[in-house]
């Protein structure tokens, strides 16, 4: 017997039992499971059909407020309304003439290229496609709903006839359902009809039939396959595909509908690839035979508006019967294009020129300017147009990011010197030495930019620009003054210089408000939020120095200055590498650029000038290198006539100070500071110069420096020349070179600067009689600069009949060069073809006349009906990096002491020039 087998039986049958019970347990283990299993099984039914009612019932109640079907809004678009900011209707899309196509009479390929791109199942569903529905939602379960959509030929006719562009489950719901019935009650055939003339081609143009009319001015029967190609894939983006204006968008979507023809099976490949091979401009209407607008205002405005709408996801919401406030003032409107309608504003028919106005304070399109004689949907100068700026990007990547970042004062010294590193020369091959932030600015001085960009970093400078909608790409130093591949528009460069008039505070452009849906009642908002792009320091210190471009005598700017207003900007020209000019026989002065940018406190305006083609030079000043400056100055006069802007207003942020001008680090003047080295300038609060200026100790060897003696002027008349001569004792024990600086003010009027020589002469060209010049002349060596000496010449002219000739004009230019190299002194352009000269040249207009004539800064100078223009040095740039060149303006570097010697000598002159008639454009200033 086994030792553990209980001997009683009563023991024997507990046991048994225990063993039982045990059996039992482990029995039980395995059922328990499996009821937690079906436990959750029904759960889980229960919960999808409690979902399913849930969503069936949703779904009822969506339907239950879907609109009915309404044969006439599925038939034709309903009309919307663009307003401008008096909420005065300027434009009405869905009003024009449309050309309904009966299905009878739409080309078999035209449906095949249709149908194929947009619903290739068209007459295998029944207004929902299951399968294609089954794709997309995988796609937005993957990438969020609405990243892709299902809609078949049938639900887009829906949307476009009672539904916005929303992307919601509402809306989704209703067009379903809607979709469903409308296949109960209408034969595909109607269907595609309703689609065929219902979509929209382009801007107010609704329905293939109107678009092969419009875009090839064709019936649809005689299209060829890459026609209908480019118009079945236009739908999908309507503005965007326009070929007018982006054919190679146009052409790439083509090819797109081309490859899905293919792919159903609709073409052949060689088919496919021979209607690749024709570009999609091959059979456009020209320019001079599209449609042009009957008596439509504001088309370059309207443009934008649409552009805005397709940007935003609106694109097709014109056809829903909606209104749009915009910002159209249409005064500004008015003014710009009349403006651009004036021919005398030009140098040429060919030139053209874009502009926009903007509100400074809200970033609001006010006023935009195509373009010469624009129409509706063309090329629009304003925006399509991107281009190198020149120095206008100088406060942006430069200055505008060295306060920002670096807390520099306008008074910052920056020495103007040929430097290793640098690739880029002044214009007028000559640096000017330490100079301040302010003068470097709006002298426009080349070497200067470069080194605050450096000093700023391409990183940081980008960052400022970009927090100004200015969409750059990756900086090199020639971006610095202008030159790189970095382009833009009036509108990006409107905005971004709104945001230094704005306190800092910067608003995208943009040309809508808010849209009204046909409810009344419900409203969309567009308008950006504004953002602070930079300090309002920053702001204010810039904008300071921008006042000196329009203001100083040798700013570049001050032909677009406007008496009695508070304005700010910046010039900008681009050029041409020295190869490119010698390759196609252009002239010196001949640019493919011009900009200018200003503001108040109102207004921002920012213009373009030049042609469509690059290569195409502008050729010379009046109308060409001045016309930005000009326009703006026509435009802003108009829109600030009878109401004075606010000026800008002085931050608390910001203190002035006047400081040692060459000064390194920057010294705090004081009474013994000697004034012609004494600035006025601006700085971040906070950050003035700790030290004060000490008067050097007196050098044992040099204590001064004797002022020039026996200074004499004799006029050469018939070379029209005068001739100073000079001596002066140089300091004993003195191993350094003396230079002199020859100065020349005429008729009384300011002192302006004409050389720096190491000789004791200098002859003075292009004299005109008439007129009193009285010179200066001032030693220098190192840091020593005597007094002046000084002596005056009235050279008398006798009467002469005046010989009537064309105006002619000086202004300072920015110009960008391709070269290492350097221009030849400072040019300009008279109307006379004549009178070209390289280096400083001081040119006078008696009486209102003027002959030859000089690139430069202009100081007008009004004395008894004499205008006289002292014209000295040009504003660019001259970049060996990839050949930009911004002329930049030459002041030169006179002592402001009083002379110490004079002399008065009279000439007389027996050929008098002719007279000219007074300059209309010079500015007043």
């Amino acid at each position: 017997m086994d030792n553990n087998t209980p001997n009683s039986r009563t023991a024997r049958r507990q046991q048994a039992e225990a063993e039982q019970k045990s059996s039992r347990k482990q029995k039980k283990s395995p059922k328990k499971k499996k009821g937690i299993i079906k436990t959750l099984f029904k759960t889980v039914v229960i919960i999808g059909l409690l979902f399913l009612l849930a969503g069936g019932g949703l779904f009822a109640y969506y339907v239950s407020t879907a609109p009915k079907l309404d044969e006439s809004l599925l038939k034709d678009p309903l009309s919307s309304e663009i307003l401008d900011d008096n909420d005065k209707v300027v434009y009405s899309p869905g009003t024009e003439k449309r050309k309904y196509v009966a299905y009878a009479d739409i080309p078999k390929t035209m449906e095949d290229a249709i149908l194929a791109t947009e619903d290739s199942r068209f007459y295998k569903h029944h207004g929902i496609d299951l399968w294609r529905l089954g794709g997309a939602v995988l796609a937005n379960i993957k990438s969020g709903f609405g990243s892709q959509g299902a809609s078949t030929l049938t639900q887009q006719v829906i949307k476009n006839s009672f539904f916005t562009n929303e992307k919601t489950l509402k809306r989704k719901a209703q067009e379903a359902w809607l979709a469903f019935k409308l296949e109960q009650d209408y034969t595909k055939e109607e269907i595609f009809e309703m689609y065929f003339n219902k979509v929209l081609m382009s801007g107010n143009k609704y329905g293939f039939g109107t678009g092969a009319d419009y875009f090839f001015g064709k019936e649809l029967k005689d299209l060829e396959l890459p026609e209908t190609a480019m118009l079945a894939g236009m739908p999908q983006s309507p503005n965007a595909y326009n070929p007018f204006k982006h054919p190679e968008r146009a052409q790439k979507r083509r090819d797109i509908v081309l490859r899905l023809m293919n792919q159903h099976e609709k073409i052949s490949k060689d088919e496919m690839e021979s209607a690749k091979s024709v570009p999609v401009t091959a059979a456009l209407l020209p320019e001079e035979k599209r449609e042009k607008p009957a008596d439509l205002k504001a088309q370059a405005y309207i443009d934008m508006v649409m552009n805005e709408l397709q940007e935003a996801g609106y694109d097709d919401i014109l056809k829903d019967g909606v209104t749009i406030k915009t910002a159209l003032n249409s005064d500004a409107q008015l003014a710009v294009e009349k403006a651009l309608a004036d021919p005398s504003n030009f140098e040429s028919d060919t030139i053209q020129a874009g502009m926009t106005v903007v509100d400074t304070k809200t970033g609001e399109i006010v006023a935009v300017g195509g373009g010469r004689d624009y129409k509706l949907f063309n090329y629009n100068f304003a925006t399509d147009q991107k281009r190198q700026p020149g120095s206008s990007i100088k406060p942006i990547l430069d200055y505008g990011p060295a306060i920002e970042y670096l807390n520099w004062s306008t008074g910052q010294t920056i020495v103007d010197e040929k430097t290793k590193g640098i690739k880029a020369n002044n214009v007028d091959g000559r640096y000017k030495g330490a100079i301040t932030m302010r003068e470097a600015l709006y002298n426009s001085r080349n070497v200067p930019a470069i080194k605050a960009f450096e000093e700023v970093g391409s990183k940081d400078a980008a960052n400022f620009a970009q927090g100004l909608g200015l969409p750059v790409k990756k900086l090199v130093q020639s971006d610095a003054i202008g030159g790189a591949e970095n382009e833009f528009s009036t509108t990006q460069m409107a905005g971004a210089f709104a945001a230094f008039g704005n306190e800092g505070i910067y608003t995208k452009p943009h040309t809508i408000k808010k849209i009204i849906l046909r409810d009344g009642k419900t409203e969309i908002n567009l308008s950006p939020d504004p953002v602070s792009a930079m300090k309002d320091s920053t702001a204010y210190m810039i904008t300071d120095i921008l006042r000196d471009v329009l203001t100083e005598s040798n700013g570049t700017g001050a032909l677009a200055n406007i008496r009695g207003l508070d304005l700010a900007g910046k010039t900008g020209t681009t050029n041409y590498s020295s190869d490119f000019k010698k390759n196609n026989n252009i002239n010196s002065e001949s640019v493919p650029d011009a900009w200018f940018t200003g503001y108040t406190t109102d207004y921002t305006i920012s213009v373009w000038g030049g042609h469509q083609k690059p290569n195409d030079p502008i050729v010379g000043f009046r109308g060409g290198r001045d016309m930005p400056k000009v326009l703006f100055r026509q435009v802003m006069s108009e829109l600030s006539s009878g109401q004075k802007p606010k000026q800008f207003k002085q931050p608390k942020s910001v203190e002035e100070a006047t400081i040692v001008a060459g000064s390194q680090p920057l010294k705090l003047a004081n009474s013994s500071t000697p004034s012609y080295l004494k600035r006025d300038e601006l700085f971040v609060r906070g950050t003035l110069p700790e030290k004060t200026y000490v008067a050097p100790e007196p050098e044992e060897e040099v204590n001064e420096l004797e002022a020039p003696t026996d200074l004499s002027a004799e006029y050469d008349a018939d070379n029209k020349e005068i001739e100073l001569k000079w001596d002066h004792n140089e300091p004993d024990d003195f191993d350094g070179d003396v230079t002199f600086a020859v100065s020349v003010s005429i008729d009384g009027g300011g002192s302006q600067p004409l050389t720096e020589t190491g000789d004791n002469s200098y002859t003075m060209g292009n004299v005109e009689p008439g007129h009193t010049y009285t010179f200066s002349v001032v030693a220098k060596a190192d840091t020593l600069v005597s007094s002046p000496a000084s002596t005056t010449l009235m050279i008398q002219a006798t009467e002469e009949e005046p010989v009537e000739e064309e105006p002619a004009e000086d202004e300072d230019s920015d110009q960008n060069d391709q070269d290492n190299g350097q221009d030849d002194g400072n040019t300009d352009e008279n109307n006379n073809d004549n009178g070209n000269n390289s280096g400083n040249n001081n040119n006078v207009n008696n009486n209102g006349s003027n002959n030859g004539s000089n690139n430069g800064n202009n100081n007008d100078t009004n004395n008894n009906g004499n205008n006289s223009n002292n014209n000295n040095g040009s504003d660019g740039n001259n970049s060996g990096d990839n050949g930009n060149n911004d002329n930049e303006g030459d002041s030169g570097d006179v002592s402001s002491n009083s002379g110490n010697s004079s002399n008065s000598n009279t000439a007389s002159s027996q050929k008098p020039s002719a007279t000219k008639p007074n300059n209309p454009d010079v500015s007043e200033e």
